[in-house]
């Protein structure tokens, strides 16, 4: 099928800002091209989503089985992906790496590499991620902050053994550098002129790499659509889903599941202090950063209002990070300041108590919509749990090393919630 995956050695190296750049200047040029991003990320793919006019979809080699993978990556237009972390970095029990994606879909690998703080050098770096795995397709490089031209003839000396092609060079320019908060990048919508940085990265790109190289790697064969495969239940028959900048981590492939199972989705905006439709069965609060909004939340009449109709009247209430604070009784905000949540689940959260959670899960639905289903997941947040009342456990989870993680999340008759964001059935791995 064949594809472009934008690597790199390790984090920070500038690959997110060169896809940006890439996919924006593909759209210049009039190619219409579908993007992705490997893992569980939820904000880059809004920044592609801009770039290059098409809803980004995430491949996930660790948490998706490779039908799933395969079915995400079936169309007939270059595909694009970019990595997360480093080429070979995977989860904890050594599956899952980008390099593992590439394999499986047959994706060419432009690797981006950092010289900011290396000369000749360089070459070495090169030539073991070339030789390290000979089923993964190193096909060029681009090299990133380069500080001048006599930096530059260093790089390329270091490089002349290696036999890989240097398809770019982009010198140091703090105009292509993007600002970031605890989770990530600070999020698309957030950023001023998020527009103008996108065109000045596809300018910067289109000027310094080879253009009709990277158009060629990204090219594929066109695919059929692969038979319809199970997935992730929909908990209802028409999902009301809230998406704001508070609740907008939500994964593509999980609403086209639904959605294929006949569901009808509808969204809403508490922070607007909208209320999901009365005519919903379930309500859906995904994760976000309800912790930078908390007061705003905490004074949305209507948006508590029409929660609480939902769960009296037995609407299957589910709520994932974010969302699972924000169906709680208190959140604390950074300045320690606690705001009254919907009272939904007996649970008090802090983010003032910081610490950081991160991984890979295998959970099991103890309780709740999708009781009895083993799920892949992805935890990652700051907040912490200050207090739970009585409730049953949503789910039982491991770590990606298969240490127990222990129990999760909380379950209350139709409302249910935990720090775990669903991404698909439990199943053999790639």
């Amino acid at each position: 099928m064949s594809g472009l995956l934008i690597a790199a050695p390790n984090s920070g190296s500038g690959k997110t800002t060169i896809t940006l750049g890439l996919l924006r200047a593909l759209r210049n040029r009039g190619i219409a091209v579908k993007p992705g991003k490997a893992g569980p990320d939820y904000i880059d793919p809004a920044f592609h989503q801009i770039a290059c006019g098409v809803e980004c979809v995430n491949f996930d080699p660790w948490a998706m089985r490779p039908e799933l993978l395969l079915r995400q990556a079936a169309n007939d237009k270059p595909l694009i992906i970019e990595a997360m972390m480093g080429l070979h970095d995977a989860a904890a029990d050594h599956t899952g790496s980008p390099a593992s994606l590439a394999r499986l879909l047959d994706l060419t690998v432009v690797l981006v590499v950092d010289c900011a703080r290396m000369s000749h050098s360089v070459g070495a770096v090169v030539a073991g991620y070339a030789a390290y795995d000979p089923e993964v397709r190193i096909a060029g490089l681009i090299l990133n902050r380069v500080g001048s031209a006599r930096h530059e003839a260093m790089l390329r000396a270091g490089l002349a053994r290696t036999n890989v092609p240097i398809l770019g060079v982009i010198m140091q320019d703090k105009q292509l550098a993007l600002p970031e908060r605890h989770l990530g990048l600070v999020q698309a919508g957030e950023i001023h002129g998020i527009d103008a940085f996108i065109e000045h990265a596809a300018e910067t790109v289109a000027t310094c790499c080879d253009m009709d190289v990277l158009v060629s790697l990204a090219q594929r064969s066109a695919t059929g659509t692969p038979a319809q495969i199970e997935r992730i239940p929909a908990p209802g028959a028409r999902i009301a889903i809230a998406r704001d900048e508070a609740f907008a981590f939500i994964y593509p492939h999980l609403m086209d599941g639904w959605r294929e199972q006949g569901a009808e989705i509808s969204h809403f905006s508490p922070l607007a202090d909208e209320g999901p439709e009365e005519a919903a069965d379930a309500v859906f609060l995904p994760g976000g950063y309800p912790e930078l909004h908390a007061g705003r939340l905490a004074a949305a009449g209507n948006f508590k209002r029409a929660m609480q109709a939902h769960a009296e009247r037995g609407s299957e209430i589910y709520g994932e990070c974010g969302g699972y604070m924000t169906l709680g009784e208190t959140l604390v905000d950074a300045s320690g300041v606690e705001h009254p949540m919907l009272g939904l689940l007996p649970l008090a959260t802090s983010f003032a108590a910081r610490r950081r959670h991160l991984g890979y899960r295998r959970v099991r639905a103890l309780s709740g919509c999708f009781a009895g289903r083993d799920f892949t997941a992805h935890e990652f947040h700051y907040s912490t749990v200050v207090r739970e009342g009585q409730a049953e456990r949503l789910f039982e989870a491991i770590d990606a090393a298969g240490e127990v993680v222990g129990p999760a999340g909380l379950s209350r008759g139709n409302v249910s919630g935990s720090y775990m964001h669903l991404i698909d059935l439990a199943g053999t791995r790639g």
